[in-house]
């Protein structure tokens, strides 16, 4: 091989694939959120729309690969081989960080990521230079672009400040126009926001979809783009408002799902012309640097690379191969999937299941939100708030009973707003030269359209301001981390070359595989896992359905941790015991999880099961009740052993071991008759619960006996672990008698009714 460039230029190529997908996958929250939580347009249709967004925009991108090559950092500072390390280090850092945060379901940000990985590289690089030669006289900012850095910082901040700003405030004037009673409104509403909205995106699409093609510069597009904002503007106003007005006139189409539709295509259009080069600026760069290289016939450590700092055409071969890639990834990636659920559960109107758990710093938030809007209703006039209070009332639809309806997470008003908000910000940023993160703009301003929508109520406030801050909390952590780890990736590949670079990509191979296996079992769990359709009406037999499921469920777990405990128990293994404390932690998650839903289950029930709430309501009671038996088991059995606490006796384990499989039998017919719902042999069931819960006590009885005669019974904590794992195991059984006891009694005034009903 004539040099080891070459195969790093290979690496940085399939690297750059990995970190299109990876990429795409976290930026793809961006431009569907809106769409797909209007639930306006088909997915298929938004995934189509967004495709060619994101195609025009990679296709006409080219302009903005030069942050890659010298926005950063001053190449001429640095030699060839110092510059493929440091583009080697960002792009094997890259693709770690953003596949963490897709496995995590996180949104971040990928022109943070990719700026602040060659801001770290470049400086360590700059140190290990200055370092090595004692000569070097040139100091750290010499190095690096620090003014254009320093851009970017102030850009980013800006951002997160200004869009949840202007996005609440927008969204609450919206909402005064439109309320919530959208099917209501008078059509010249529709007619003129359409107008506004639409003539806004038209400027956006213009100006980011030509901003990076040589038609821009060379008919002077960009002064008179940015100069004549207002003329442009006002004209496509009119012309917008008056197809808003023949829409509305002679057909039936919504100007709203127009607005959205558009939106979406502006947005993708957006993202693929400024985020491309995050994905593959850093290859092509490499290879543009390769090709001066080797044609100089100098040295690797003598070439210097100022070249890069001219200007150098894209090669729009590889532009389109990348926005195929893009496209791809869109349709088919999961984890995209996954990160968008996080920005629209963040945003959803209604009220339910919460990702995030509420901290100090949210629940502050919100008491000092409260204290504010204390202040606001004692200053401002009872008949204004009336008035305003009003916009908020929102229509109740009114279902056929049979049918299911899946509620959009936002109406197509704030879906409008997100969309033209974010399209207006990232112009008038990029026109002002700020190097604005799509990702920040978009996500912060639909938070803000969300808090001035009134969807964090006091029923889910602290847990969706704790979902922000943690948000937001990442992309700081993105920026440091990408810093220090590029930086460290950097100073190895500096130490170790080409085997160091192959060692990271082995790494980087290991821990991408890992997290795409751990994530596809997770997926998979969550996909089994049952869920309250809040929409669909629960029959009786939905109740015993859901019912019958649960406990089977729950019995089937309980038998198999129990055996876990008793089994690890008797050998003391701290590892096993510490993992069956997990899977108990988990079970009792998810009946925690059972109970929130209990709400939605019981508003869903129709008027023949009213009576069933109880029912289901008890079900749930003695769930918990036998998960939380199950806990303390697990727990104290594994404090025990992580305390290195003497061992149980032997007698002490064969009793326990006994109960275990009296236990097992009588679960596993549990488990049985709840998987067949044939519940003729509950009677048997209940009757045979009596021996186990006699063996139960009598191994109490036993253990009182050997401490009071035995003198090697020595052991205090030994006793408090052994009574306690025996009284839980009574609890357990008399939750199980109750529950079975409970589901008998519900089987039977069932078949009396219906035996009633014949009779009739």
């Amino acid at each position: 091989m004539e040099n080891p460039y070459i195969l790093m230029i290979a690496a940085l190529a399939l690297l750059a694939i990995v970190d299109l997908i990876v990429g795409v996958s976290n930026d793809a929250v961006n431009f569907l959120n809106s769409a797909i939580g209007s639930k306006v347009i088909s997915t298929k249709n938004i995934l189509i729309i967004a495709s060619f967004g994101v195609f025009v925009g990679a296709v006409t991108s080219s302009g903005m690969m030069e942050v890659a090559r010298k926005g950063i950092f001053i190449p001429a500072m640095f030699n060839f081989q110092n510059i493929m390390y440091i583009f080697m280090a960002v792009m094997i850092t890259d693709i770690l960080l953003l596949d963490v945060f897709n496995t995590l379901g996180m949104p971040t940000s990928t022109t943070v990521s990719i700026v602040f990985e060659l801001l770290g590289a470049a400086v360590a690089m700059a140190f290990i230079k200055m370092s090595s030669d004692p000569n070097n006289t040139a100091t750290i900012w010499e190095y690096i672009n620090y003014s254009k850095a320093s851009m970017i910082i102030f850009g980013i901040l800006l951002s997160v400040v200004v869009a949840f700003s202007i996005g609440a405030l927008v969204q609450f004037i919206s909402r005064m126009l439109y309320s919530f009673k959208i099917g209501e409104k008078d059509s010249m509403v529709n007619i003129v926001f359409g107008g506004f909205a639409l003539a806004a995106i038209s400027y956006f699409i213009l100006f980011k979809g030509f901003k990076g093609t040589s038609f821009y510069k060379t008919y002077d597009m960009k002064h008179y783009l940015e100069d004549n904002l207002f003329q442009i503007f006002g004209i496509g106003f009119i012309v917008w408002t008056v197809i808003s007005f023949l829409l509305s006139k002679f057909t039936k189409i919504n100007i709203l799902h127009v607005i959205i539709g558009v939106g979406t295509f502006s947005l993708a259009l957006a993202f693929s012309g400024n985020d491309l080069v995050n994905f593959v600026g850093v290859p092509i760069a490499a290879w543009n640097s390769y090709e001066a290289w080797h044609s100089s016939g100098i040295p690797a450590t003598e070439f210097s690379m100022e070249i890069l700092a001219k200007k150098v055409p894209s090669n729009n071969f590889l532009l389109l191969v990348a926005g195929a890639i893009m496209v791809l990834t869109i349709w088919f990636s999961k984890k995209a999937k996954e990160v968008i659920k996080t920005g629209i559960d963040l945003s959803r109107q209604d009220a339910g299941q919460e990702r995030f758990q509420p901290t100090f710093a949210s629940r502050t938030a919100v008491r000092s939100a409260m204290f504010l809007n204390k202040i606001y209703e004692t200053i401002t006039p009872k008949s204004s708030q009336k008035w305003v209070n009003s916009r908020f009332e929102r229509s109740v639809i009114a279902l056929p009973k049979s049918k299911e309806y899946e509620m959009p997470a936002f109406d197509t008003v704030r879906a409008s707003v997100n969309l033209v908000v974010a399209g207006i910000l990232i112009s008038i940023g990029t026109s002002q030269g700020l190097p604005l993160s799509t990702t920040y703009v978009t996500f912060m301003v639909a938070m803000g359209t969300s808090l001035a929508d009134r969807a964090w109520g006091r029923e889910s406030a602290v847990y969706r301001v704790a979902g922000v801050l943690n948000v937001i909390g990442g992309w700081f952590a993105t920026a440091f981390i990408a810093f220090i780890a590029a930086a460290i990736a950097l100073y190895l590949i500096n130490l170790g070359g080409i085997v160091a670079v192959g060692l990271l990509l082995i790494f980087v191979t290991f821990i991408i595989s890992r997290n795409y296996i751990n994530y596809a079992k997770k997926n998979k769990e969550t996909q089994a896992e049952r869920k309250v359709n809040r929409q669909e009406l629960i029959s009786i037999s939905g109740v015993i359905d859901e019912s019958t499921s649960h406990i089977s469920e729950v019995v089937k777990r309980v038998n198999k941790l129990y055996t876990s405990v008793a089994k690890d128990l008797a050998s003391h293994d701290l590892n096993k015991l510490k993992k069956t404390d997990k899977h108990v932690g988990k079970l009792n998650r998810e009946v925690e999880k059972l109970k929130d839903e209990v709400f939605y289950f019981i508003k869903n029930l129709d008027e023949t099961s009213a009576e069933a709430s109880k029912f289901y309501i008890m079900v749930i009671g003695y769930l918990q009740d036998i998960s939380q038996s199950i806990s303390y088991i697990s727990k104290s059995s594994y404090k025990h052993v992580n305390n290195n606490h003497k061992n149980l006796k032997e007698s002490q384990i064969i009793e326990l071991k006994n109960i275990d499989s009296e236990l097992d039998n009588m679960l596993t017919q549990i488990e049985k008759a709840f998987d067949t719902q044939n519940f003729d042999n509950l009677n048997k069931i209940i009757e045979e619960k009596n021996e186990l819960y006699n063996h139960v006590s009598n191994a109490i009885e036993q253990q009182v006996k050997r401490i009071r005669k035995d003198k090697t019974e020595s052991s205090p904590k030994n006793t408090t672990l052994f009574f306690g794992i025996l009284l839980e195991t009574k609890d357990l059984i008399g939750a199980l008698t109750s529950l079975l006891e409970l589901f008998q009694e519900f089987d039977l005034n069932i078949k009396k009714a219906k035996a009633h009903d014949k009779m009739m």
